[in-house]
């Protein structure tokens, strides 16, 4: 982190009222990937507005949009774990991967080119989608070299093959494909608050026949926040790896702006606790999928939703300057 300017620090609500000046994720400065002091990032905030593996109700597009808007009630430090990750390491808005919104395969490969710039330049990437077929092409731009692992936070395993004939990217089949062409490690992948009524138990069955760890919502509650997360973190290991946080792991009573809610998920309070039991995991990258904006107009979702990203940056933060430090 430079501390010869203040450049990378965020604008302050004492200087800027919140509702004024152009928004950018945390109020962060906003850069080209040609930008003359992008060498100088170490976290780049990047948003991804896609939803074109959507199933049913469509809008995550938005998600970017509106999670930069409400990001700029964020302040710079976490009152529990007393973390600055503006500070810390030097954080910025790059900015949207713009897609091409009528054909997935372009897209996709945009979305992957994307990350292995950012892998070239050694900047962390935390996302915000856009639906969660986006984590798929992360992962092909950040895991080219070999799989890593990933700790993920979801109502649904994202584990299927296909859907309606044999199409094999949707937001439910992202995992599977990562699995298969080799950017996750199933031996270090831990997914953790599944629930929600089925067809069948395929994707599960074919997750734990690759040794994913599947933790449904009721072995969470049954054995409570500390103890699941120790036994995730001992799964990873030290080895790199990527964190996904999907909205609907929280219950939609909390964040009903998302397009396939289950009931029976955990409170923001513990979203905000399993994220920092990630403390001391060797993250590469985060993300924060499906808030979609039209199911919650009002913003209460993404507000949520930036909040649950401030925590993940913190922890990414963290991550970040152990390995540049060490």
């Amino acid at each position: 982190m430079s501390d010869t300017d203040n450049f990378f620090i965020p604008v302050s609500a004492m200087d800027m009222p919140r509702f004024a000046g152009m928004p950018s994720f945390m109020r962060l400065p906003h850069l080209e990937m040609d930008s003359p002091r992008i060498s100088e990032v170490e976290m780049g905030l990047i948003g991804v507005p896609w939803d074109a593996g959507t199933t049913n109700r469509p809008g995550p597009r938005h998600g970017p949009r509106q999670l930069r808007d409400l990001s700029t009630m964020i302040r710079a430090m976490n009152p529990v774990t007393g973390i600055n990750p503006f500070t810390m390491v030097n954080c910025a808005d790059l900015g949207d991967v713009g897609p091409n919104p009528i054909d997935l395969e372009d897209s996709m490969s945009r979305i992957a080119a994307f990350y292995t710039d950012l892998r070239a330049r050694n900047i962390a990437p935390m996302t915000a989608g856009g639906d969660h077929l986006v984590s798929l092409p992360v992962l092909r731009g950040l895991a080219a070299n070999g799989p890593v692992g990933m700790i993920h936070f979801d109502a649904h395993t994202d584990l299927f093959d296909s859907y309606f004939g044999g199409f094999r990217y949707t937001h439910g089949t992202p995992f599977r494909r990562a699995i298969e062409e080799g950017l996750l490690d199933p031996k270090r992948v831990v997914q953790i608050g599944i629930r929600g009524t089925a067809y069948n138990t395929e994707d599960i069955d074919w997750g734990m026949s690759q040794g994913v760890r599947i933790i449904r919502i009721e072995e969470l509650f049954d054995r409570g926040i500390p103890d699941v997360m120790t036994e995730a973190r001992q799964i990873v290991g030290t080895a790199e790896t990527y964190c996904s946080f999907d909205i609907d792991f929280i219950d939609p009573s909390f964040a009903p702006g998302t397009g396939t809610p289950e009931i029976g998920g955990v409170t923001s309070f513990q979203a905000q606790q399993v994220v920092r039991e990630l403390a001391g995991v060797n993250l590469i990258g985060a993300d924060l999928v499906e808030v979609s904006p039209p199911f919650d107009a009002a913003g209460g979702t993404a507000w949520l939703g930036v909040s649950i990203m401030f925590e993940l940056m913190c922890v990414l933060a963290t991550a970040i300057a152990a390995r540049r430090d060490g």
